[in-house]
């Protein structure tokens, strides 16, 4: 299975998801390749600073950040049990090839007004990809969710209106996560 996390906005935890899924699929005994399909590297970087800490490697990764990844992945996908791509911020040729290359979409939004806007756009290149693939699955993840404020506990009503489904399991705002990342750790 490829799974990508994608969402047309920076900074919602994709990179972050996209580790832990990975490293829960390894753990669970299944033979991962991440993919950074983002110019940044920050899943790249993450492996390498697990390397330096002295950690086994729970999985492959490799840097895919070109408009190629959807023709490459099938290869790579043959190779493993599962691929999951971390998905590159506001460059939509990327984005379009890691959508066209995943068989699950899984979009991370924080309970905020501007991420559920912004995930206008990513919505969009869903549909017009399951025009053309209809078995894309999609869904959004609530990431992020602080259950003290307002905002956080009416984050699942706010993506209601929208045309794809949200993950019943939601992540929440914790710093072990910021912690993990700077020692290759997962949370």
């Amino acid at each position: 299975m490829i799974i990508a996390l994608l969402n047309q906005k920076g900074g919602v935890g994709k990179t972050t998801l996209a580790t832990h899924i990975a490293g829960e699929l390894a753990i669970q005994g299944s033979s991962v390749i991440l993919v950074d399909s983002d110019p940044q590297g920050s899943a790249l970087d993450w492996t390498q600073r697990r390397s330096q800490n002295g950690l086994p490697r729970l999985f492959g990764a490799v840097g895919l950040a070109r408009e190629t990844l959807h023709q490459e992945a099938p290869e790579l996908a043959r190779r493993c049990d599962h691929i999951v791509i971390d998905g590159p911020p506001r460059i939509a040729a990327l984005a379009r090839s890691a959508l066209l290359a995943a068989d699950v979409v899984l979009i991370p939004v924080q309970p905020s007004p501007y991420d559920v806007w912004a995930s206008a756009e990513m919505v969009s290149l869903i549909r017009e990809a399951q025009v053309f693939r209809p078995a894309l699955r999609a869904a959004f993840v609530i990431n992020r969710r602080v259950s003290t404020t307002v905002i956080g506990r009416e984050a699942r009503s706010a993506l209601a209106d929208q045309p794809l489904p949200s993950l019943l399991s939601e992540v929440r705002q914790r710093i072990v996560f910021a912690d993990s990342v700077a020692r290759g750790q997962l949370a």
